[in-house]
């Protein structure tokens, strides 16, 4: 299930996804279409990756765990 709430700015918007399922189905098959443009697009790149380790299960992993908190490492301010 996901949500859009607009703030009294409607230039500004916050969606909210609280079904796994949702983000590969709908969230990433979205962003696909309508790319990120900027800096930003980097970090959602990394968004898909952890997102694929997840839905393969990996995350219950330690080896698996640890590549998400790389990739979390490198997102965002932690980029060069």
């Amino acid at each position: 299930m996901w949500s859009l709430y607009y703030s009294n700015n409607k230039d500004i918007g916050e969606f909210i996804v609280t079904k796994f399922e949702d983000i590969n189905n709908k969230v990433i098959p979205l962003f696909d279409k309508y790319p990120i443009l900027g800096c930003k697009y980097k970090d959602y790149v990394d968004f898909k990756r952890v997102s694929k380790l997840i839905k393969n299960k990996d995350h219950l992993t330690s080896e698996g765990l640890e590549k998400i908190r790389l990739i979390k490492m490198g997102m965002n301010r932690g980029r060069n």
